[in-house]
Parts: C-alpha cells; structure tokens; sequence
C-alpha cells in the first residue's frame, strides 16, 4: 500500500510495510531544506557526520515504489525513527520545529519512567484532543487493563511472548470482528494522516 502524505504543502511518498510506515528520506529532505537536488544535500551530510554516515544502511531500507519519474524502482525509505534521526542531521529552520518537538517528548518520556502514571493522563488528553469523548476513554481505558490481564493470564499459562500472542490475539479478533489483527491495524491505520 502505497500513499502520499502532506508535509508543509509538500508530498511526502510512504508505504506501509512488515507493520510500520515507511518515508521518502528525499521527499523529506526536499521539504526540510528546499533543496533543488536532495541527493546531494543527503551526500554533503553524510559526509559532514560520521555517525550518519555509519548508520546510513541501519536508518535507510531501500523499497520499491513510485520513483518520482512514475516508474517502480526501489526508493530509499526510513521508518519513523529513522527520519527523525535523519532529521536531527539537518540544519535548516525547517528542520528546528522537529528538534524541538523530540526534545519536547524525549523529557516527557523520561518523565514518565520515573512517574508512570504521566503516560496514563497523556493518553487522555490526547484521545480527549481527537475529541473522544469521556466513556469512550473510559471504556479503552478498562479495555487495556483486561487486554494485560489476559497476556498475563497467557504467560502463567506457559504462552511465549511472541508468536504465541499473535495466534491467540488473531483467533480473538477473528471470533470477534470476522478478521484478522493484521487486517484490522491496517483498517486503523489508514485513519491515520501523517
């Protein structure tokens, strides 16, 4: 499945792949620095850092899509981690918004290793800022704590982390909304927009 997302007004190709999204690292580039050529842009910043250079083939997955000529070839993508990494070698004003935002949830994160229940009222206020309403939050909220009773009821039955989770999850899903996990976090996702 292949998509296009919006990034400040500008096309971002991505496609979704062995369960995660995967970008266009020079459709991003392209957008952060309005670069006339992103190849070059994505060279002269390899070579200027060493560690992005040496992590080059860990952060870019090369997969085929839609070249920007309209024909199939493979594309270098990076999953959501590994543009943000990428984004974090940039220096462009454009790119500073980002920077500031994983500053921002990288404290918040670390907040709530010492403080879990911070994790907890973040996850209302955002489902509350997509305009859940009260019992539906509620209603997840039990949802979740019954779906880690059950894993834990799973362990202590000798079920290993893993494979095994994924037949018993699937056969739930299956019994109770005719299809699959996978089907269903595909449904769930196209809702998302990037």
């Amino acid at each position: 499945m292949n998509k296009i997302a919006l990034f400040e007004e500008k096309e971002i190709r991505k496609t979704w792949e062995d369960g995660k999204w995967y970008f266009s690292i020079l459709d991003v580039v392209y957008a952060l620095t309005d670069s006339s050529d992103a190849k070059q842009y994505i060279k002269k910043l390899k070579s200027r850092d060493i560690e992005l250079q040496n992590n080059w083939g860990t952060i870019c997955t090369p997969l085929k899509m839609k070249a920007l000529d309209g024909k199939n070839r493979k594309i270098q993508m990076a999953d959501t981690e590994g543009i943000l990494r990428i984004i974090q070698f940039i220096p462009s004003p454009k790119a500073e918004p980002f920077k500031i935002w994983l500053a921002k949830v990288g404290s918040e994160r670390i907040e709530e290793i010492n403080n879990p229940e911070l994790a907890m009222d973040r996850m209302k206020q955002i489902y509350e800022k997509k305009g859940y309403s009260r019992s539906w939050i509620e209603q997840r909220e039990r949802g979740i704590t019954t779906r880690h009773n059950l894993t834990d009821e799973w362990k202590d039955r000798g079920a290993k982390i893993g494979r095994d989770y994924a037949i018993l999850t699937n056969e739930i899903y299956k019994a109770g909304f005719g299809f699959n996990a996978k089907e269903y976090k595909n449904m769930d996702y196209m809702k998302v927009k990037i």
